[in-house]
């Protein structure tokens, strides 16, 4: 399984980060999870291209994760595919509806089919997830993947630093965790590296990928890490967009 970090960004822009995107790929199988401003660009740069991505599975609804959306069902029909599925929590039917509302030149140009999922286990685009919920400003899901034989995949979405996605990440090769603001940012909804740092303490992952940076976070990597890891014993890192890990 292969996991590109499309966007590594926040609602705030950034030059060099598009907003929430990640890539899955595995043998035939291709799964975009959020699609947010930019993420349409940087998936027109990856070998499958947004013609090969007919599925986007959504974390939660805010803008950062979903604004690429139609753009993506306008470039998929541009470009001649006849099908595109959104797989998301609760509201995801209401979203789509909504924007095709506004846009309604684009209600069927393709067959766009949207499915509403909660905190369980099914399939998408020919992966196996399971499914828990964060804790964040609206409803949130992380998701974590089922690896080939080499370890899973989790991604945190938006959501506090907790136990219990601690637990849910335990025994995967990969963790891309929310990490939004420096340990002196007062925030709520979205994890410090300390507080991230304690809830991963004791927890056995391959390796841990920071992401959804706000600018806050430029020139304090370093320091990041080293609030993380003074907590937590494992191997950590940014995330950075275009940054593709084989799993």
């Amino acid at each position: 399984m292969r996991l590109t970090f499309l966007g590594t960004g926040s609602a705030m822009a950034v030059p060099d980060r598009a907003q929430t995107g990640l890539l899955l790929e595995s043998d035939d199988r291709a799964l975009l999870v959020d699609c947010g401003s930019g993420v349409l660009q940087r998936l027109s740069g990856t070998d499958i291209g947004y013609e090969g991505v007919s599925t986007v599975l959504l974390t939660h609804h805010h803008l950062d994760h979903v604004a690429d959306l139609l753009p993506l069902l306008k470039a998929r029909w541009l470009a001649g595919e006849e099908h595109l599925e959104v797989v998301g929590p609760a509201g995801t039917k209401s979203l789509l509806d909504g924007l095709l509302d506004v846009h309604d030149y684009l209600d069927d140009r393709v067959d766009l089919s949207v499915r509403e999922i909660g905190p369980t286990e099914f399939s998408v685009a020919g992966f196996d997830v399971a499914a828990t919920e964060m804790r964040h400003s609206m409803d949130c899901l992380a998701y974590r993947f089922a690896g080939d034989g080499n370890g899973d995949v989790v991604f945190s979405g938006d959501g506090e630093a907790a136990a219990s996605t601690a637990r849910f990440a335990d025994g995967a090769a990969v963790l891309a965790h929310d990490c939004s603001f420096p340990d002196d940012v007062d925030v709520s909804n979205h994890p410090t590296p300390s507080l991230l740092g304690e809830a991963l303490a004791g927890h056995d992952i391959g390796r841990v990928y920071l992401t959804h940076l706000y600018p806050h976070t430029r020139g304090r990597h370093e320091e990041m890490l080293d609030s993380v890891t003074a907590r937590y014993d494992g191997d950590v890192r940014f995330a950075s967009d275009g940054l593709r890990i084989e799993v």
